[in-house]
């Protein structure tokens, strides 16, 4: 009796009873049923010692991040490489478009193919279902923002330090009336760097304007329309901190579109660097340690998938203001 004649009765594919038997949950659940019958008909039993072969957890990291096209992203994804390949680890790479349906597509699929460990950029605080892999055994490293949800280890920077760090320079450049671009509301990143914004503004005894906190969605598009909207106020700002590098690519398309110049008419500032980021005029920004982000993930996870035991860690990172022209106020003689 061997797989074939199970697939032969089910009329499936020998890959998909294996697939059954190896309680894939990429299986539809009538498909399921009908191979487990045709199993029971037959009297099928797999041989344990070749399926424990089969079973064994593989020597590839999935790597599930928000977009591989931010820079930020791609920087951490040669960390998290770089890191892998020196244990002879292979990294699999996907994006969840910061959609939390898609994000669990791609834990299921993690979870199928029994992958060693994952590492994760949560498209929600709240919400990321990690469940399918723990509960499974297979470690997971939560890196950018946190998750309330579950106990696992995470590499972070301190978001909102960093950007209080940037809105305090601001203020110091002079700046009174200071506009913020944040991320997702359910994203810890937006929350803590909105907190820092905030708390910059209180302690240089300025009270917080809701209607200078736009919520955008950390892509180039919402970034353009978030300026925008900062730009039709009746009271303009005089200083603008944008909550992401993609947002800043939206944000310099909309105060171009306006004929706004920077430093000239306002001062700007940003969270995350960029590869262009010292060009006409080089724009003041806080640099995350990407690339150490990665590394610090993976070296936490193979740590979980050789066995090691202990508490769920938290590894916060320090970020950098790197401090250009586009804050530096132009002073007319």
């Amino acid at each position: 009796m061997t797989i074939r004649d199970v697939a032969a009765l089910a009329e499936v594919s020998p890959a998909t009873v294996s697939r059954v038997l190896n309680a894939d949950p990429r299986v539809a659940h009538a498909l399921r049923e009908r191979v487990q019958s045709a199993v029971d008909k037959l009297g099928y039993r797999p041989n344990s010692q070749a399926r424990s072969l089969r079973t064994r957890a593989t020597r590839v990291i999935g790597l599930i991040i928000a977009d591989i096209q931010n820079p930020f992203f791609t920087a951490l994804a040669r960390g998290v490489e770089d890191a892998a390949s020196e244990r002879d680890y292979s990294v699999v790479l996907a994006n969840s478009d910061e959609n939390l349906d898609k994000e669990q597509r791609y834990l299921e699929v993690a979870a199928g193919e029994r992958m060693a460990g994952v590492i994760l950029a949560p498209s929600s605080t709240a919400h990321s279902r990690i469940g399918t892999l723990t509960d499974r055994g297979i470690p997971v490293v939560v890196i950018d923002r946190r998750l309330r949800s579950a106990q696992v280890d995470s590499v972070l920077v301190n978001n909102r330090q960093a950007a209080k760090a940037a809105v305090d320079h601001l203020i110091a450049a002079g700046c009174r009336r200071i506009a913020m671009i944040t991320g997702p509301t359910d994203a810890s990143t937006a929350t803590g760097r909105l907190s820092g914004y905030r708390a910059a503004l209180r302690g240089a005894g300025i009270e917080p304007e809701p209607a200078l906190e736009i919520c955008g969605d950390y892509r180039v598009e919402g970034g353009r329309a978030a300026v925008r909207s900062v730009l039709a106020l009746p009271d303009r700002p005089d200083g603008l901190f944008v909550g992401n590098n993609l947002m800043m690519v939206g944000a310099l398309h909309a105060l171009a579109d306006a004929g706004i110049a920077f430093p000239a008419d306002i001062l700007l500032a940003g969270f995350d660097e960029m590869s262009w980021a010292g060009f006409a005029p080089p724009i003041t920004l806080v640099e995350q340690p990407s690339y150490e982000i990665g590394r610090r993930a993976t070296e936490l996870v193979l740590r979980r998938v050789a066995g090691d035991v202990f508490p769920a860690q938290s590894v916060v990172l320090p970020a950098q203001l790197r401090i250009r022209e586009s804050t530096q106020r132009i002073v007319v003689a």
